[in-house]
């Protein structure tokens, strides 16, 4: 008879958590715990690179790899650590705390699947996780997801249009939501709402919501002369079955590519299918924003409380009056505006209308880091901080805005 006593069967390491210190990343070993149970095990960076080289490793689904601040000097690793596991099938999901934003996009585009800010937002790696094996699955062909827009539609939708005084003043955040918003006061099954991204370079409402930028895009803008309802629709992306968005082309390509008359006939098409039409603009003026302010109902312009913005806000009125368009269309939306206790800086905000003889009509508060998260998670903010103050303000704004359009709907 044998001396050894029979060993019980340990379950295959499915996952594995990967950090300098996991005890820095409590919240992770927890959710860890709740989603894989005693499926994962955890390694050091030297020891990652080690063990993907082990036959253990063949049955691994994917790793979780946690940095914080601290190991931005070792980005040449981790980008090693990432490069090895995509090399060997296994899904990478990022995990970073107060990480900068170019060490992200380096890790990102090394080839990270999902990106999970920590702290972790409830039940975010378990739907990390679910997204990475339903990448596995049978996806649905893209046309499923774009609009099927009737012809012989005209309903004349109202426009609204939001510009960045300057980067980072919050357009793109304005407009996105402001969308999805709409969306949800609009109900019913048919979308009734479009975002149009039309800052061709950098825009990103895409990333705000997730979706694909697709060559469609480019191939629209490119003819817009035999464009129908069809090629239109081919070129919108569907979000959340409610908001249709036309997102900025895959590739960069010049703001001047497309002419006033283009622009029009893609403001025109939209306006014959929605009841309420989004443009996020570029925050350069181009030879087609005469186009899009003509064509506004409301032109919500984004600035701060800061010396730029107080100085492009001045240099932006005078360029419009000088071409004597529409500055009365203009409303001006203060983003990170001082709190209604903060006296002082409720002061500031009305010298600074003064001084440039505005009227900021909307404030809107700093919603903190929820809103970046938002962003990188790619939902708008109803869906990832419903209780946000900015979410409460925006939908405050779209609630004022479906009201007056309906009762001019009435009214006509």
């Amino acid at each position: 008879m044998s001396s050894t006593m029979p060993q019980p069967e340990t379950a295959p390491i499915a996952a594995c958590t990967i950090s300098r210190d996991v005890q820095n990343f409590d919240l992770l070993i927890e959710d860890m715990e709740q989603c894989m149970g005693e499926s994962w095990g955890d390694l050091g960076f030297a020891e990652a690179l080690a063990y993907f080289n082990q036959p253990d490793a063949e049955a691994m689904e994917f790793v979780a790899l946690a940095i914080d601040d601290s190991d931005e000097d070792n980005l040449v690793l981790l980008g090693e650590i990432i490069s090895q596991a995509k090399a060997r099938g296994i899904k990478v999901i990022l995990i970073a705390e107060d990480v900068t934003p170019a060490a992200l996009h380096q890790l990102l585009r090394q080839g990270a699947d999902e990106f999970v800010p920590y702290p972790l937002p409830e039940g975010e790696l378990q739907q990390a996780i679910e997204r990475i094996r339903a990448a596995h699955q049978p996806q649905r062909v893209e046309e499923e997801r774009t609009a099927q827009l009737k012809s012989g539609t005209n309903k004349q939708g109202a426009v609204f249009v939001t510009h960045g005084i300057a980067g980072g003043t919050g357009s793109t955040t304005l407009a996105v939501n402001l969308a999805w918003e709409l969306a949800e006061l609009c109900g019913g099954e048919t979308p009734n709402v479009c975002l149009l991204d039309f800052d061709f370079q950098f825009g990103t409402a895409s990333t705000y919501l997730d979706l694909a930028r697709r060559e469609a895009v480019f191939e629209m803008l490119s003819d817009t002369e035999s464009m129908d309802e069809e090629t239109f629709g081919q070129s919108l992306l569907t979000y959340g079955d409610k908001l249709q968005v036309l997102t900025a082309p895959s590739d960069m390509i010049p703001l001047d590519i497309v002419s006033p008359e283009d622009i029009n006939r893609v403001i025109e098409m939209a306006r014959a299918h929605f009841d309420y039409v989004i443009i996020d603009m570029p925050s350069t003026l181009v030879q087609w924003t005469e186009t899009v302010l003509n064509a506004a109902h409301l032109y919500f312009t984004t600035l701060e409380i800061d010396m730029r913005s107080a100085q492009n806000t001045l240099r932006f009125k005078r360029a419009l009056q000088s071409e004597e368009l529409p500055v009365e269309k203009l409303r001006y939306v203060l983003n990170r505006a001082p709190k209604f206790t903060d006296l002082g800086g409720r002061a500031r905000v009305k010298r600074l209308g003064e001084s440039l003889d505005i009227s900021i009509e909307v404030q809107l508060p700093d919603g903190g880091k929820p809103i970046t998260q938002s962003a990188d998670h790619g939902a708008p903010l109803a869906e990832s901080a419903a209780k946000n103050p900015l979410r409460r303000e925006i939908a405050k704004l779209a609630a004022s805005i479906h009201e007056l359009n309906a009762s001019h709907s009435e009214a006509a």
